[in-house]
């Protein structure tokens, strides 16, 4: 396939930016897009010309560095699909695509489509730990956890922190990435000593890295690679209200 990519270059965070267009010739369909990325880059070095720099690590939709905006949706056109795992049989021959960064305040773009997504870290950070003493391997049926709580904390644990729900969202709210976390330890026995005092301040810190509120919307959740639902930021709210009435700590 031939394609024509618009890439957006942006040498550095205090840089002016701009779409960059880019012949990509004989892309095979069976490729990802990240590997697609990489022959470019190969071209462009080959020329003594900058690398596209995009963020990656896993590519095996794990570890939700490699988010970037395919023609205006988070991940592109798949649903359920880190770009890591987009492969390049989606497009037709011709097609034109442009390739952008997440676009929020909170996440500040450091080169190209790289953005500092940083500000998830301080979130989950701010939850603390949990107050399970470390040593031998405790006898697995020690704390018993009911399926349907174990099943539960699994899906909300399923998010990567890629902050696709961030770049999705009108309001650039992290509320679907911070519901996921709160909800996760929310639902198991391990997470009640400091069950409320884990909502209140990742809540806090939500805040303080100036993402935006939720509107329910819905964006997030339909961009979100890992179908994280809806029901993750619902928990939060009644997770936060539970707190302001039982009082953190308890």
């Amino acid at each position: 396939m031939r394609l024509t990519l618009h890439v957006w270059r942006q040498p550095g965070p205090d840089a002016e930016g701009k779409l960059v267009t880019y012949e990509a010739d004989d892309v095979s369909p069976h490729m990802s897009f990240l590997e697609m990325l990489d022959v470019v880059n190969e071209r462009l070095i080959e020329k003594g010309e900058d690398p596209i720099a995009f963020a990656h690590d896993c590519r095996e939709g794990i570890c939700g560095s490699c988010g970037v905006m395919i023609n205006g949706e988070p991940h592109g056109p798949l649903k359920e699909t880190a770009t890591c795992q987009l492969h390049m049989r989606v497009f037709k021959d011709g097609d034109e695509i442009y390739i952008e960064p997440w676009r929020a305040k909170a996440f500040p773009v450091i080169k190209d489509l790289v953005v500092d997504r940083s500000a998830f870290d301080r979130i989950i950070q701010a939850g603390g730990y949990i107050s399970v003493n470390t040593g031998n391997a405790p006898e697995a049926n020690s704390i018993l956890v009911p399926k349907e709580a174990a099943d539960y904390a699994m899906d909300m644990a399923e998010c990567i922190g890629c902050g696709a729900c961030v770049a999705a969202c009108p309001n650039a709210s992290a509320a679907l990435f911070t519901g996921a976390k709160i909800s996760h330890l929310a639902a198991l026995p391990q997470g009640q000593p400091e069950r409320a005092q884990r909502v209140e301040a990742m809540v806090a810190a939500m805040d303080e890295e100036h993402f935006g509120h939720c509107t329910s919307i819905g964006e997030c959740s339909a961009a979100c690679p890992k179908g994280i639902p809806l029901e993750a930021i619902a928990r939060m709210y009644r997770e936060y209200l539970r707190a302001k009435l039982v009082g953190a700590g308890k």
